[in-house]
């Protein structure tokens, strides 16, 4: 069964809003879960999953966030899921509305997941109380969503701040080059923590590039990495 990554402004999928999701096999079952009338704050507020947790659970169907060419965001997408109970309805109709208040709540919002776990959907945010305002915004205009199906993590950063940051890179040079190295990909990862950029072996090794890009965005963590799987090929 297919699974996809719902992509948002640097390489435009449509949209930004809607994260659809795969039609389900007729043996699956979908996931209930007991009935609340509010999000809840997973406990102890954790923070938002990040690319190893998606990788070491059972993964989202979709991970709404800024990737461009982030590896494991396609490894999601990828693997098969023909045993495991995905796609609920329910879940997949408070993911679009949640995502559909990303852009009134920018301040805030740093990623959402649709099924982690299954049949739930994981909203990261900057701000708890922010989130859940967020959350009420969504039940207002969308009054047929089951916002108990809704877990709230925090993160550290909002979406918009950290594509700035990626926008500053990807246009720091015409040829797409960083103090000589080339650029090869750059994404935001699913926990909104900072930015990724691909680099060779070479520059993910320099301190110098490090230190060059903590100036360019400003201080804002960026993980340099050699991962040759993230390089586009060339159309």
């Amino acid at each position: 069964m297919r699974r996809h990554i719902a992509v948002a402004a640097l390489i435009a999928c449509s949209a930004l809003l809607p994260v659809t999701g795969c039609a389900r096999n007729a043996d699956q079952t979908v996931v209930t879960a007991p009935i609340r009338s509010a999000p809840r704050a997973v406990p102890d507020e954790k923070n938002c999953p990040t690319a190893a947790d998606l990788q070491d659970n059972p993964e989202p169907t979709s991970v709404d966030a800024t990737p461009t060419n982030d590896p494991a965001a396609e490894e999601l997408s990828n693997d098969s899921i023909d045993d495991a109970l995905w796609n609920d309805p329910v879940a997949e109709a408070l993911s679009q509305a949640v995502g559909a208040q990303r852009d009134a709540f920018a301040d805030v919002y740093g990623s959402h997941m649709t099924d982690y776990p299954p049949g739930r959907v994981a909203l990261c945010v900057t701000d708890l109380a922010r989130g859940r305002q967020l959350a009420a915004a969504a039940k207002q205009a969308d009054p047929g969503i089951d916002l108990s199906r809704l877990d709230l993590y925090r993160c550290s950063y909002a979406e918009r701040t950290l594509v700035a940051a990626l926008d500053k890179i990807n246009t720091a040079d015409d040829q797409g080059r960083l103090l000589g190295f080339p650029l090869y990909s750059s994404w935001l990862p699913p926990d909104a923590s900072g930015v990724v950029v691909n680099t060779t072996a070479q520059g993910a090794a320099s301190q110098a590039l490090r230190d060059w890009l903590a100036a360019l965005t400003g201080g804002l963590p960026v993980t340099v990495v050699n991962d040759t799987s993230a390089i586009p090929i060339p159309a």
